[in-house]
């Protein structure tokens, strides 16, 4: 397959506060053939990681096998953004690491400097699935400099759906586990046990990483959107979330996502974070920022969360020709 190896030595990740590696490997497609093409960056899960790209699941190719198939006329970047948290929602934090700074300057910077991209704005786009999914949203509306589209399959969005619902299942794990102590929950996660193995695991995982993400205070300490004991809403926290929720920023956002060239959200209808009701929360929002019609492809499909990857050439296809 055409697909070539670059490292990329961050200085962005350089000494970052988890001691991920600072040195990542990224892969990317490079159709065959002279010319410079636009560059597609493709954003992995939470949990999720490069080589995740190229497992092989039953009765479905792999996603560089997607790729090949569909043969698109762009360079096709996929990107390394895994942490020991387990994501990094593609955010500068000061308890994760600056991930927003790493793929917009660090990998941005060595793809256009080592493949044949069109090194400019209108020809980058971003794709990607839940965490990928938010931080290709998020990204293309804080960079439309460097970004001019972006395609979102069941992207984190309207928190208050996707998100606050698993606080009070995280404060009952938290408190019948490990007495209500963070610290009791990672020594017990990094053991040596099975990751996932006991109920709860998910919950306080994903809610510990995303207030890492979204409410870290710059010595690094971590404040949580609700109240360990009870799930209660902490408000001044949780505003701090909403910061983050892409379809707040689309609120603010209407000059940069007026200038986007092609945007793509959907999700499957029986999501079971609800990430359907989010896509369609952010469509309207993009819509009430006045983004032309033709701009942008929703779609709302039958299926849940995962499985969905066969979604991903359609918005690839539809990123490569309008970045063309």
């Amino acid at each position: 397959m055409p697909f070539v190896e670059l490292t990329v030595e961050s200085e962005a990740l350089r000494g970052n506060p988890l001691g991920d590696p600072h040195v990542r490997q990224l892969q990317a497609y490079v159709p065959p053939g002279d010319g410079r093409r636009p560059a597609v960056y493709v954003l992995h899960a939470f949990t999720s990681q490069l080589r995740s790209w190229f497992n092989v699941s039953p009765f479905a190719p792999t996603f560089p096998e997607r790729i090949e198939a569909l043969a698109p006329d762009c360079v096709v970047v996929l990107v390394d953004a895994w942490t020991a948290l387990g994501g990094s929602q593609f955010v500068d934090s000061p308890a994760v690491g600056n991930y927003h700074t790493y793929l917009c300057e660090d990998v941005v910077g060595l793809v256009d400097r080592e493949l044949p991209t069109l090194a400019a704005r209108e020809h980058r786009g971003l794709l990607g699935h839940s965490s990928g999914g938010y931080g290709a949203a998020l990204t293309a509306m804080l960079r439309p400099d460097l970004f001019g589209g972006f395609a979102s399959h069941a992207g984190d969005a309207l928190f208050e759906v996707c998100f606050a619902p698993e606080f009070p299942k995280a404060a009952r794990a938290l408190r019948d586990r490990y007495d209500g102590s963070w610290e009791r929950f990672w020594e017990d996660f990094r053991s040596g046990r099975p990751a996932f193995s006991r109920s709860g695991d998910h919950d306080l995982l994903m809610t510990y990483a995303m207030a890492a993400c979204y409410s870290a205070n710059a010595d690094g300490s971590i404040d949580f959107p609700f109240d360990l004991e009870t799930g209660a809403i902490v408000p001044d926290v949780w505003e701090r979330w909403l910061a983050f929720d892409p379809v707040r920023l689309a609120a603010r956002s209407g000059d940069a996502l007026r200038s986007l060239r092609a945007i793509w959200i959907d999700a499957g209808r029986g999501d079971e974070f609800f990430l359907d009701l989010g896509a369609t929360a952010l469509h309207r929002a993009i819509a009430e920022a006045g983004v032309a019609d033709d701009v942008v492809r929703f779609e709302l499909f039958d299926g849940r969360h995962g499985g969905v990857s066969w979604r991903y050439p359609l918005s690839l296809a539809f990123l490569a020709e309008r970045l063309a």
